[in-house]
Order: structure tokens, then C-alpha cells, then sequence
């Protein structure tokens, strides 16, 4: 019904993932798998709805939408069953951009902000460049996952921390938070007083029947003690759009993020941003259960070529998102042999492992979400580079 196989040509139109390559990898004939944004059309009825505004041809100061508001309260609830009040709701230009509001309305220089390595590499140089000391808690790999280690989290927690930043689901690990490892996660940071910041950007890309689980669902506690921020760019593949949607049941924590975000004037967005939004949320939930069983045949793809053909390389398969992170260490070679060997032998572009923490050595982030075609050239080329 949807045709995910499509090529998709995104030069020239000042894409990250295709025209920067020369300046991050220093060469422009790669594949490029690595900025987590999919290569796949977004659904007819946000594209329908971005044509009618062009149809329209004007192009104005434009106010946040009530409509798609509305439509997020709906989506949420009738996937998570989270009860959202429409005045518990805010926005930002961005997760990534909600993060140093965040920090600025929470938190003041030299306060110690906690997250769990490896992980979004904005989430370290955010706090850096926002003058607050980064505390890491790492998560624990094992044969089948990774995992928290809880009497360490909450050591660090207690050692002064003001706000937790948690990733749910976690990038680059795929990694399904349960409501016990929340609600475990959530009760210590109401006991010493953190603020948690839950980016749950991925949260409708559960895959393989996992369940996303909103943290402040959890209880009515840890809902008081948190700013949850969501969007549709991942989702629908509208991250270009720029527009999140920014919740809090805290009628404190939610005004004092209101008052950083009109300070700085970030408070109304753009045209196509509300419109896309609203067409995604209300008709997008046909096209996204296709989209889930794509990347899932695209993830099981690339787990048994690198099974048959190249164990070296391993991933434990991702219970959500379209990111794979990719395990080198077998391959007995160095993280910079790894890394030169994907760019000039390969000619794949992943993410760094070692930007998103130490833990990332060895490691590489790729991103599965495009067509299949495009998948199997970079596989082939990975494969014939380390096999």
C-alpha cells in the first residue's frame, strides 16, 4: 500500500545526511547511514497537507496550532494511554533545542546534569556548552541488552544532581525502558529532588511488539517531577519541520520552561511545522504500522548478513527505532582502523560510537531507515570491506 522501496533523491536540497558528507567524512561518494532522519516519503497525508499551504502561497508568522494539539492528545492516549490536559502542553522548535531551554529554566551554571552512556551525542555537549557539569551513569551491556545498574544510578543521583536527562527509548541502543525500570529510575529522582527530562522522540517506533511506556504515565509523582518532550519528525520523517511538543502536569516546572522559551522568542514555529503535524497525528496511523513492519524486515536483514557473513560484527537487535548499533570489537582492529576502513574501503557513513561516550569504542550507529535496495549496497560493501 505504501511504498517504502521508492527512491528518494535528497542532494541538493541542503540535506544533513547527504550534503554535508564532504565535511564530516572528508569524501562525498558514501552511502550515507547515519543521521537519524529515514530517506523514506512521509506519509500522503502530511505531504497532501504541506501541498495545500504551497497551494495557499502564503507564507506568514503563523501561531502554534490548537488543532494538532489536539491531535497529539489524542494520539497519546490512545497508544500509551497517557491522559494529557491541552494545558499542560507547551512546544519547542526541536528535542534538541527543548534541552538547553530546559537546562536554562531548571538548572544554573556548575549544577551537575545526569545521563547514561553511551547516548545522543547532543545530550553530552549540550550540557558542556551550557556551562553545567556532565555526570555519566553507563549502562551495563549484557549478552542480551543493556541494563541499568540502580544502586550506581542512584549514587549518582544522590551526589548532587539537578537534573536527570533520560532517553526513551534510548539512542543509539534501541532500548525499551519497562514501567518497573522507569518507575525505579523515577522514584530516585523524586527522592533528591531531580528534575527529569524525558526525551521520547522515538516513542512511536516501537518494533517487534515492544510497548513504549511514557515516564510520567508511571505515576503521579514522577508526572509532577517531569518535562516529557515528544514529536512526530522521527515518526513521520519531518524532523526538517521543526516542532515538538513540550509536556508537563506541573503547572511550575511548564511555566518556568514557558518563560525561557518567550525570552528567547521560540515560541511560535512555522507554517508547515503545525500543519504537518496535525495531518500526521490525525491520519498518519495507517501508514506507520507499514512503516514499523518495514524497518523490522530491514533490521532482520542486516542482523542475518552479519550473522552468515560477517559475525565479526555484532548488534543486539533494537526493540525500537531504525538505529542499529553496531559492535566492531571482534574484528581484532582499532576504533580509528574501523572507522577509515567504513569511509575509504566501504564508503559507508555511521555515526561515531566514540560521540556518544567512551563505551562507544568500537561501536558505530547505523541507520537502517531507507530503502532496502540502499540497505543491501551498504551491507555488500561492509561486508566485502571486513569479511
Amino acid at each position: 500500500m505504501f511504498d517504502f522501496d521508492k527512491p528518494v533523491d535528497r542532494r541538493g536540497f541542503s540535506s544533513v545526511k547527504y550534503d554535508a558528507l564532504k565535511e564530516v567524512f572528508g569524501r562525498e561518494d558514501l552511502i550515507p547511514l547515519w543521521v537519524a532522519d529515514m530517506d523514506l516519503q512521509s506519509p500522503p497525508c502530511v505531504l497532501q497537507a504541506a501541498r495545500e499551504v504551497c497551494d495557499m502561497g502564503a507564507f506568514g508568522y503563523t501561531r502554534r496550532s490548537e488543532k494538532s494539539t489536539d491531535y497529539f492528545i489524542k494520539w497519546v492516549e490512545q497508544r500509551y494511554g497517557w491522559g494529557v490536559k491541552k494545558e499542560w502542553t507547551s512546544s519547542a522548535p526541536g528535542i534538541v533545542a527543548a534541552l538547553p531551554i530546559s537546562l536554562m529554566a531548571y538548572t544554573n551554571p556548575g549544577d551537575k546534569i545526569l545521563i547514561q552512556t553511551p547516548v545522543y551525542p547532543p545530550f553530552h555537549s549540550i550540557v558542556k556548552e551550557n556551562g553545567r557539569e556532565l555526570i555519566c551513569s553507563p549502562l551495563i551491556k549484557r549478552l542480551d541488552g543493556y541494563f541499568i545498574d540502580f544502586a550506581e544510578f542512584e549514587k549518582r543521583v544522590s551526589s548532587g544532581v539537578k537534573m536527570f536527562v533520560l532517553c526513551n527509548s534510548h539512542n543509539p541502543l534501541g532500548r525499551v525502558w519497562s514501567r518497573d525500570e522507569l518507575k525505579l529510575m523515577g522514584d530516585i529522582c523524586c527522592k533528591y529532588g531531580v528534575v527529569i527530562f524525558s526525551d521520547e522522540i522515538h516513542a512511536d517506533l516501537s518494533l517487534y511488539g515492544n510497548k513504549h511506556t511514557v515516564m510520567a504515565s508511571v505515576s503521579r509523582e514522577i508526572s509532577m517531577n517531569t518535562i516529557t518532550a515528544m514529536a512526530p519528525s522521527k515518526t513521520f520523517n519531518i524532523a526538517g519541520m521543526m516542532n515538538s511538543i513540550i509536556v508537563s502536569e506541573s503547572e511550575i516546572l511548564l511555566k518556568k520552561y514557558d518563560s525561557i522559551l518567550k525570552k528567547m522568542h521560540l515560541d511560535l514555529g512555522n507554517i508547515f511545522a503545525h500543519i504537518t503535524m496535525e495531518a500526521a497525528y490525525r491520519e498518519g496511523s495507517e501508514w506507520l504500522s507499514f512503516l514499523v513492519a518495514y524497518l523490522e524486515k530491514n533490521c532482520d536483514y542486516v542482523f542475518n548478513r552479519l550473522q552468515n557473513d560477517l559475525p565479526a560484527v555484532r548488534f543486539i537487535k533494537p526493540q525500537s527505532s531504525f538505529l542499529l548499533w553496531l559492535d566492531f570489537t571482534a574484528t581484532g582492529l582499532s576504533h580509528n582502523q574501523i572507522q577509515s576502513r567504513l569511509i575509504n574501503q566501504a564508503r559507508v557513513g555511521l555515526n561515531d560510537g566514540l560521540t556518544f561516550g567512551d563505551e562507544g569504542e568500537f561501536h558505530f550507529r547505523m541507520n537502517i531507515g531507507t530503502q532496502r535496495a540502499l540497505l543491501e549496497q551498504a551491507i555488500d560493501r561492509i561486508v566485502d570491506s571486513f569479511g
